[in-house]
Formats: structure tokens, C-alpha cells, sequence
């Protein structure tokens, strides 16, 4: 069965694209959730239109992710946690701090499209993640975990 897909979906598609799925995968979940559209001839003619004449807006979209894309590849980001005296992190970093040290360095990303290259981070040092900006812009940042250094008085 043919969908048009409303939004992103990871590991399916991208919004305004016509994928092919099950028909129970469309009939139970996509549609009901409202993230799809049956794809009838109709439908497709207007998609096509749309996406014509949003062909120049979407540039400028890309052309600014690319921008984001190319400085994010170029800075080192710092993360400030609270770490023991060995370096051993009081929990994990997580793609929310990631997001919210990247948008204190003037760059706007969404934490969900943050993946965080390996496995948890649970030591300070140096690592990287992958951000998509855009469907067709990807962006590879660093970024340093470094420990707070103000000591607790008790």
C-alpha cells in the first residue's frame, strides 16, 4: 500500500515523500496517528503541485541547514557535568544536554535528531555525534565532557 508520509519518520521516510508499506502498518498505526495519507492519484497530483511550489522555500531551508551544518562540523562544543574525582560521570550525557550546550553556542538543533556516536557516555573526554538538520544535510560535531568544577561545601 502507498502513503504519503505527513512527517519524518525514522527508518521509513521523509515528510511529503510516497513510500510503500504494509497494509496493516498503514491501516493500524500510520494513518490513525495521523503522520500519512493514503496515496490515491489524487492525492499525488496535489503532492506534486505542493512540493513545486514549495521547491524555493525548501532550498533556502537547505541552504541555511548546510550553513548550521558546516559550522557545527568546524566547533568544539563543551558539556559541563558533575563527574567524580576519576572522571566517571554521575549518570550519562544525553542528547537533551547535547542539544542545550549546541543551542547556548548560538546553533538551534533538535535533541531528537541527535545521535550520539558508540556507547553511553559515562567518562569525561572527547566524542562525537551526528545531527540531521535536514533531509539532505548531515552535520558531524564534537564535543568535550568536562567535569564541573565547583566543590559541594557540606
Amino acid at each position: 500500500m502507498k502513503v504519503i508520509l505527513k512527517e519524518n519518520i525514522e527508518h521509513l521516510g521523509f515528510k511529503d515523500e510516497v513510500v510503500e508499506v504494509k497494509n496493516g502498518y498503514a491501516r493500524n498505526f500510520l494513518i490513525p496517528k495521523g503522520v500519512a495519507a493514503l496515496a490515491t492519484d489524487s492525492a499525488i497530483k496535489v503532492l506534486e503541485e505542493n512540493l513545486r511550489q514549495s521547491a524555493v522555500k525548501n532550498q533556502k531551508i537547505q541552504d541555511e541547514a548546510q550553513k548550521t551544518a558546516d559550522a557545527l562540523n568546524e566547533m568544539v562544543v563543551k558539556v559541563v557535568v558533575k563527574a567524580g574525582e576519576k572522571g566517571k560521570i554521575f549518570g550519562s550525557v544525553t542528547t537533551t544536554q547535547l542539544a542545550d550546550a549546541i543551542n547556548k553556542a548560538g546553533h538551534k538543533v533538535d535533541k531528537k535528531y541527535i545521535k550520539i556516536k558508540g556507547e553511553a557516555i559515562k567518562n569525561v573526554g572527547s566524542y562525537e555525534a551526528g545531527i540531521r538538520l535536514h533531509k539532505d544535510v548531515d552535520a558531524l560535531v564534537k564535543f568535550d565532557v568536562i567535569a564541573d568544577k565547583k566543590k559541594e561545601k557540606k
